[in-house]
């Protein structure tokens, strides 16, 4: 089941847990905007680690300013960064 819609803005979780983990580090705690859902696909982050991989995880794609991810960033203000992320990295703000 989706959570999360088209133009939601989301929080992705400032999380460092142990293991194989599909997460940017610097994306987590950053805002950015659901720009669409991907489907459901088997959870990589427990398939790394000889699991099943269910249940499926929902994967978006969420868009992210280029300054909200580099302070110094000296580009353009409309510049962005897209990142397929799962949904139990998200929160709706």
């Amino acid at each position: 089941m989706n959570a999360f819609t088209e133009g939601d803005h989301v929080l992705v979780r400032d999380d460092y847990p142990p293991g194989h983990i599909r997460t940017p580090a610097y994306v987590r705690g950053k805002e950015g905007v659901i720009t669409r859902a991907l489907g459901s696909f088997l959870n990589p982050e427990t398939l790394a680690i000889g699991r099943d991989g269910l249940p499926k995880k929902a994967l978006y794609e969420v868009q992210f300013r280029q300054k909200d991810l580099w302070p110094d960033y000296s580009g353009a203000d409309g510049d962005s960064l897209l990142i397929d992320l799962y949904q139990h990295w998200l929160v709706k703000t």
